[in-house]
């Protein structure tokens, strides 16, 4: 059993949904959970204290021990480590789940909406990850557990979220190069569940999706993949695993071997194309 007894791990975005379920699991393995959550609707506005201190009662009421956030993760990284710190004493762990949802054309959207996501997904995991890195280098084996969806390789009406979520890959990865000399592990959840923000994606989905993810993809079989990414024992890093429905796998971005012409020009790659998107002995 991969146990969490003494260990801290900040979750946000846990009021609800897949962060709800990772948070509930963490703390009935052991942990001492900061249930970190805005409390707003799926853009952000509307907080309230009230959603992450209904988790906290949960838990509690399981015999668990956690303690609630209501700072946006925009601007409270400070805060959201002080209070891990302050009431636990340390911090092993951070789960960066937070996020805002809405459709869009690309053409039609006010940059200032851009601007919103990467500060709540990108900045937001940033930021937090930046703040509580001293306190994961002291741990010994500190672990980030970041966000990303296949949203990212491209999905209609969701540019500017899967831009954002392109931006957490890319964090990931490069946080793993610095983490590994303080054996701390950086990797990534692209989770799959019927949630609310499931319900808004609909629209730009095949119909009857939402509905068949509510069914049969609960946020309780995504939590074991994050449980695991941030616990002592993980074995990998700068790694994204994806998380439905109880399947999981590994998400990779390869190359391919390519071609080789000294005297490259437009035609050979036009004339050459097969050859240069060839799958065959392509590697990470």
């Amino acid at each position: 059993m991969l146990d969490f007894t003494g260990r801290v791990v900040i979750v946000t975005g846990a009021g609800r949904g897949i962060g709800r379920a990772y948070a509930k699991l963490l703390a009935a393995r052991g942990a001492h959970v900061v249930v970190n959550d805005l409390g707003g609707d799926p853009e952000g506005k509307g907080p309230s204290s009230e959603v992450a201190e209904a988790v906290v009662a949960e838990i509690k009421a399981d015999g668990g021990t956690a303690v609630a956030s209501a700072d946006s993760v925009t601007d409270g990284a400070e805060a959201i480590v002080s209070l891990a710190v302050e009431t636990f004493g340390r911090l092993d762990a951070v789960v960066n789940n937070a996020g805002t949802y809405r459709l869009g054309d690309f053409r039609e959207l006010d940059p200032a909406v851009y601007q919103d996501f990467l500060d709540v997904h990108y900045l937001g995991s940033l930021m937090l990850s930046r703040t509580a890195w001293p306190y994961l280098v002291a741990s010994g084996s500190g672990r980030i557990v970041n966000t990303i969806s296949g949203a990212m390789t491209g999905q209609p009406q969701m540019v500017h979220y899967g831009a954002a979520k392109g931006a957490v890959y890319g964090l990931t990865r490069n946080l793993a190069i610095a983490g590994e000399e303080h054996g701390i592990k950086v990797n990534a959840v692209s989770p799959g569940a019927g949630t609310r923000l499931m319900d808004l994606a609909g629209p730009a989905l095949p119909p009857g999706t939402a509905e068949f993810m509510h069914e049969h993809m609960p946020p309780d079989l995504v939590a074991p993949v994050a449980a695991y990414l941030a616990h002592p024992d993980c074995a990998i890093t700068g790694e994204v695993l994806n998380a439905a429905g109880g399947y999981v796998s590994r998400m990779v971005v390869v190359n391919t071997p390519g071609i080789h012409d000294p005297k490259l020009t437009p035609e050979t790659v036009a004339e050459r194309l097969a050859e240069i998107t060839d799958l065959t002995g392509a590697k990470p």
